[in-house]
């Protein structure tokens, strides 16, 4: 086992500490020009020394912060680890914003070092330079494009090498004694809050919180330094973080890095992941390229798919928990299934060697959730945000359901207050906001307790179970319950439809916008012959929102069976003319919805919604990649789904 019971509690003694008991063992991998490299932890350890001695020659002081911002790349691991020896503080940056997002954060933060990825970002930090007064140097891994660039404060990745070395040279204990004085309760990292309520916040994350919370997770699964772990999301994302960094130098696993965003599905195939981790977005995308293929297959081969999927659906989670009751030839069909279908299909998806998998991030659909476990995928979820080091409810092999995320984690405990919101105690919480003391104090009850903002509640089981965001949770004008998150992933589960946007509060029903998933919908579209020349000219075809319609009426059958949210069937829905989109401030970078935002912007369609209009003119202003801006108009068509009758006992308390 990995777990050490004298194990160290600082994030550079952690590395030290893999290099000398594992010091051989692959630490990193990474695919580059199609050849995977490895780097063992003896040479991360003395990679990672070598950097902070070179960016301890660029002046950085234990407690100020260091931006990291790019992919998922070994470089960038290897800049936080290195600014963590010289009790410097990471703050990683979401490679997808803007410059102007970006400001924000290198100004309130006081950034005078950056790392970036590659000419991509170095352009932004270019960009906003003269706005950021402590911006000195910026260090970049990939030199490519970059080589008329003649700013002085660009650095390569070998001249901070370089620089590093001769600073060993004339400083040769300085590294050594800043490592000695990382104190576990000092700041290991600062992530930004995703912005979803005005401006981000930067959450600060102790060692010991942080290593805690992951040795927790470590002996709950068992985990051990054979895991194969994929590192594909981004780091600034607390969720990727804890899985493919924190985690990584506590418990000494291998992590791998895909060549590209683009490849990640073929490298995952490479790979085989052991530990695996992904929000529900993810998993949506990997199951509508799977139907996307299944469409395409033949008669045959698309019969004997759904006769499987369907005992799948009906025994396949109850195998999967070890339920001794499922009846002996219901196994065997299963075994035969798994030869055929399942067991392709999991290696297909890259999971054939998968033992435990988490998603987080968002609540996601019951169907969506079971698919994965009906198919011998031990997926399950983790609740859990930024402020808390992830880790605060987990739920347990064999204890698994789709409607709840599990019991509190070791050492953490849940209360419920009186308006339903979730409150909790744990070791993992954060030191604070960054010079916010005001949000820090308003985080908190006055007697200690974390105030999550969710809605939810535990059950006779002991397991938690959320209804929604607490701020978002309402009710009809009637007074029956309305959870819009709940709707919106149950139609999500649906390969067709990729984002969906209900509103329904103290309103007298239940309105939706939806965004199509352009590549499913394009490929239904191509096989019926059906032209189209881009997604606002596919998303206004009848056709489309026939196919549409069926998906809703399927969620609305369903929606009738439950007596709390049989009022919740949706009644009228549009098909926006673009994609959500976080340049356009519609999504935060982790891509969930800004509910508040949207309604805002787009209350001219919610207003002909709910005044039962047929069609609504809109306009639009959207943001290119360049930076420049532009205006998109359309007509949108609203049209009516079917709603089933329920009868009053149906109605919520």
């Amino acid at each position: 086992m990995a777990h050490v019971a004298s194990r160290p509690n600082t994030f550079p003694a952690l590395v030290r500490h893999h290099a000398q008991v594992r010091g051989q063992r692959p630490a990193i991998r990474e695919k580059d020009l199609g050849i995977w490299q490895t780097l063992t932890w003896a040479q991360l350890a003395a990679q990672a020394h070598e950097l902070a001695a070179g960016l301890a020659a660029l002046g950085v002081q234990a407690g100020q912060h260091v931006a990291v911002i790019g992919e998922n790349r070994p470089r960038l691991y290897l800049a936080m680890i290195a600014t963590q020896f010289l009790g410097a503080i990471p703050v990683p940056l979401y490679q997808d914003a803007v410059a102007e997002e970006m400001l924000y954060v290198l100004q309130d933060a006081e950034i005078s070092v950056i790392v970036v990825e590659d000419q991509e970002q170095v352009d932004k930090m270019l960009e906003v330079a003269d706005r950021c007064p402590a911006m000195r140097h910026v260090i970049y891994d990939d030199p490519r494009g970059l080589r008329h660039y003649s700013d002085p404060m660009l650095l390569s990745w070998e001249q901070l090498q370089e620089q590093g070395r001769a600073y060993e040279q004339a400083h040769p204990t300085e590294v050594d004694a800043r490592v000695a004085a990382v104190d576990p309760d000092a700041p290991a990292a600062m992530f930004y809050t995703s912005g979803t309520t005005g401006k981000p916040k930067g959450v600060v994350l102790t060692h010991r919180a942080l290593i805690g919370r992951a040795e927790v997770a470590e002996r709950f699964e068992g985990l051990t330094d054979h895991e194969d772990v994929l590192a594909y999301l981004p780091p600034a994302w607390i969720g990727q973080n804890m899985f493919s960094y924190t985690q990584f130098l506590v418990t000494g696993f291998t992590v791998n890095h895909p060549e590209s965003p683009e490849t990640v599905a073929i490298d995952m195939h490479a790979i085989g992941p052991t530990y695996y981790f992904a929000p529900p977005r993810v998993l949506e995308a990997l199951l509508t390229h799977v139907m996307i293929r299944m469409e395409d297959a033949s008669a045959a081969k698309r019969w004997l798919f759904h006769r499987c999927m369907a005992l799948a659906r009906r025994v396949g989670v109850r195998i999967l928990d070890g339920d001794p009751s499922v009846k002996p030839w219901d196994r065997l069909k299963y075994a035969l299934g798994n030869f055929l279908i399942y067991a392709p299909l999991r290696n297909t998806l890259g999971m054939g060697r998968v033992r435990v998998a988490y998603t987080a991030g968002e609540a996601i659909g019951p169907d969506l959730f079971m698919f994965y476990r009906s198919i011998g995928i031990n997926l399950k979820q983790l609740y859990g945000s930024t402020e808390t080091s992830v880790f605060v409810c987990v739920q347990a092999d064999g204890r698994v359901r789709d409607d709840t995320v599990g019991p509190p984690c070791e050492d953490v405990e849940i209360r419920v207050a009186e308006n339903g919101e979730i409150q909790l105690r744990s070791p993992g919480m954060f030191q604070g906001y960054y010079r916010n003391p005001e949000a820090t104090a308003e985080s908190y009850t006055e007697d200690g307790w974390y105030h999550t903002g969710d809605a939810g509640y535990l059950d006779t089981d002991g397991q938690l179970k959320i209804i929604d965001r607490a701020k978002d949770v309402g009710k009809l004008t009637d007074g029956n319950l309305f959870a819009p998150k709940y709707i919106e992933n149950k139609l999500k589960f649906f390969p067709f439809i990729k984002e969906v946007v209900a509103f329904g509060a103290d309103r007298p029903e239940v309105c939706v916008f939806i965004n199509i998933d352009l590549e499913a919908v394009g490929n239904w579209a191509e096989r019926r012959g059906l032209p189209y020349a881009g997604y606002t000219d596919l998303a206004a075809k009848p056709e489309v929102y026939d196919l549409i319609r069926d998906c809703i009426n399927q969620v609305n059958q369903d929606l009738s069976t439950d007596p709390k949210l049989a009022a919740s069937q949706v009644a009228r829905f549009l098909i926006l003319h673009k994609e959500l989109d976080p340049d356009d401030d519609e999504l935060t970078r982790t891509r969930k919805v800004r509910r508040a935002f949207i309604a805002q912007k787009y209350a001219v369609l919610v207003d002909a919604l709910f005044a039962g209009r047929d069609r609504q003119h809109i306009e639009t202003e959207v943001k290119f990649e360049d930076g420049r801006s532009g205006m998109i108009a359309a007509d949108l068509r609203i049209e009516h789904a079917e709603r089933v009758p329920v009868t009053p006992l149906k109605k919520a308390a």
